[in-house]
């Protein structure tokens, strides 16, 4: 049996094959949770250091840690009082680069798109 996925307003068939793949770009897909990735390319975190070096609250660093854990992307390990947040997969890194490389061989393309694009980039203020 196949999910149904909707694109606007029309269902279409998805294979049970591409449900982990949204899955994992959806996970991706958040601002927050992309940027703790990143940081988390060059070495593990303390919740404290990424609120500090993201300006992001510390219970939306938080969360998406929670929610990267969920998803098996990150993991910590104790030390003390203190939790370090690193990359659960070292396959990560290679797919950022990879993305970086392809937003750059697009051009702004992917951020001018009407539908997913960002509207700062558009140059609107709604």
């Amino acid at each position: 049996m196949h999910q149904r996925c909707y694109h606007r307003l029309v269902a279409i068939d998805c294979s049970p094959d591409l449900a982990p793949a949204v899955a994992l770009f959806r996970s991706l897909g958040d601002p927050a949770r992309l940027a703790i990735l990143l940081r988390l390319t060059r070495g593990e975190a303390r919740v404290v250091d990424l609120t500090r070096e993201l300006r992001l609250a510390q219970s939306t660093v938080s969360k998406h840690l929670s929610c990267l854990r969920d998803c098996q992307l990150v993991d910590f390990r104790v030390e003390g009082r203190q939790s370090f947040y690193a990359l659960a997969r070292p396959e990560l890194p290679a797919l950022l680069r990879s993305a970086e490389q392809l937003l750059a061989a697009t051009g702004e393309a992917v951020a001018l798109c009407p539908t997913y694009g960002s509207s700062t980039v558009r140059g609107d203020d709604a």
